[in-house]
């Protein structure tokens, strides 16, 4: 951020509560960086998870929950059934939070995801512009090339439970 969105003015930086954060000289508000927040689905079938290989980067080639950022005007939980359908096709339902995993290896920024177990509704799993693929998997045949922004640890806590 360059600029302040409340006056237009440019950012300086200083120091506030021991960081260095953006600051507008001109009407004084600080700038918060503000973690990513994403939500994802856990869909089982017949002791096997679902995952997405992704088409787009970051994490091109690898494989994922369905699942995305949330948006400003959603709850966590409609983000994660969204993004499902936008990825695979199917319609989800969102039933229990299953774990919440902080991710900082993901270079758009660092952030949460917040995976709940979701189960089928209705639909047909599709090739999208944002899966290659998407295949259930056991636990014993998780494939070794999973994505980062905390997909990989949701989808290695399912496989070892």
């Amino acid at each position: 951020m360059k600029f302040c969105s409340e006056c237009g003015t440019s950012l300086e930086w200083r120091e506030f509560e021991g960081k260095r954060r953006a600051y507008c000289p001109h009407c004084g508000k600080i700038f918060f960086g503000q973690l990513k927040v994403g939500a994802g689905c856990l869909i089982e079938q017949n002791d096997k998870i679902l995952l997405v290989l992704r088409a787009k980067e970051p994490f091109r080639d690898r494989w994922n929950l369905p699942a995305g950022y949330v948006e400003d005007d959603e709850k966590p939980i409609e983000a994660a059934e969204r993004e499902t359908f936008e990825e695979t096709g199917l319609r989800v339902k969102g039933e229990k939070l299953i774990g919440v995993y902080p991710f900082t290896d993901d270079p758009r920024g660092n952030g949460i995801l917040i995976v709940y177990r979701c189960r089928m509704v209705s639909g047909e799993i599709k090739t999208t512009d944002e899966g290659l693929r998407t295949e259930f998997f056991g636990k014993r045949a998780i494939p070794e090339k999973l994505a980062g922004g905390g997909h990989n640890q949701a989808i290695w806590e399912w496989a070892e439970s």
